[in-house]
């Protein structure tokens, strides 16, 4: 394997590292200042920190004309952290889950999958069903 490549690999990865400590310590303190509860702050920015490296291999892919790559990237992502991360987790403690959650979560993950289905068969994956996706995500954010 050539060398560079591996050291590109490790910069990149030690850039990683650091970029995401930054955004915790960052989005965290800002959270505190704005009195936003210790719990919400954790799985938001746990959330959010683990979403960003897809977000940016998708518009990296996007805008280099692999779409497959960015939707593969996005499904991936999803299965990965419902199977792989609840599925652990589960197998190694059970897991609590209040009702409220199971009412509210449960279905619009559901109807999210659902949408992401309906746009991949009309093959309509366009800056409009990027707006309504977003504007889901934006929705579901403020509730």
């Amino acid at each position: 394997m050539d060398p560079a490549i591996i050291l590109l690999f490790i910069a990149g990865l030690a850039l990683l590292l650091k970029g995401s400590s930054f955004l915790v310590d960052g989005s965290s303190g800002i959270a505190k200042r704005l009195g936003i509860p210790e719990m919400v702050i954790g799985l938001t920015v746990v959330a959010f920190g683990t979403s960003l490296p897809e977000l940016g291999v998708s518009v990296i892919a996007t805008f280099s004309g692999s779409h497959g790559v960015a939707l593969g990237n996005v499904v991936g992502s999803n299965i990965a952290n419902i199977g792989l991360v609840l599925g652990l987790s589960a197998a190694i403690y059970p897991l609590a889950v209040s009702q409220s959650a199971i009412r509210r979560d449960i279905p619009i993950t559901i109807l999210s999958a659902a949408l992401l289905l309906a746009i991949a068969m009309t093959g309509g994956f366009n800056w409009m069903a990027g707006a309504l996706l977003l504007a889901c995500f934006v929705a579901f954010m403020a509730y």
